[in-house]
């Protein structure tokens, strides 16, 4: 079941506020672009490949001529979630505003990546509840050792030398998805091989 636009998924602190709909609906804005929106939401440790293969993904669909966008986590934080920390209360509050732009997106008949950690089970329930079939989710499953050797960014050493206070998988724990519509063990898969599963599943779903 898609979700409703009036959904919340958190009680407003707002007053005095009405939905409307318009007159434009989403399967409208759907059959102009061709495609049915979807969220695909990668999670993962940092350094499992998370962004390398979202990225890829939404290549290869933009070639297909599917309208894509990329919600990357490092890039939220410059803007949308700049005033948030990395506590588990920040990291919920993250997460929580990031799957309403996704539903956004989603009702504008995007086909969304969404690239966040996002280690707990709870957030990530939150934002299937509030997409409803229009969420995928994406574990992208390497094992924090091989995380730590790629260490793209330098990240796990400063962690490890307490530089980095709460990173996942070191100071903070990562809860693994149980049952993802999609797992890629980028262990064994490379980021083209994984792209293809992904791309796979999201065009037999238009």
């Amino acid at each position: 079941m898609m979700y409703s636009p009036k959904q919340s998924s958190a009680t407003s602190a707002s007053t005095n506020v009405t939905w409307h709909d318009h007159a434009v609906t989403r399967a409208q804005r759907e059959k102009l672009l061709g495609q049915r929106g979807l969220v695909l939401w990668f999670t993962g440790l940092s350094g499992s490949g998370k962004t390398a293969i979202a990225d890829a993904v939404a290549e290869r669909l933009h070639k297909k001529g599917k309208l894509t966008y990329l919600l990357d986590g490092d890039n939220v934080r410059h803007g949308l979630c700049k005033d948030l920390g990395f506590t588990p209360q920040d990291r919920s509050e993250n997460i929580r505003r990031v799957a309403e732009v996704a539903r956004l997106f989603v009702d504008a008949g995007v086909i969304t990546l969404v690239s966040f950690i996002s280690p707990y089970s709870a957030d990530r329930r939150l934002a299937r509840r509030l997409l409803g079939s229009d969420f995928v989710e994406v574990f992208v499953d390497a094992p924090l050792s091989v995380c730590e050797a790629r260490d793209p960014k330098g990240l796990y050493a400063r962690a490890r030398a307490g530089e980095i206070k709460n990173f996942t998988g070191i100071s903070a724990p990562y809860e693994a998805p149980v049952h993802p519509e999609i797992h890629l063990n980028t262990e064994e898969l490379s980021i083209e091989e994984s792209a293809t599963k992904v791309v796979a599943f999201v065009l037999a779903r238009q």
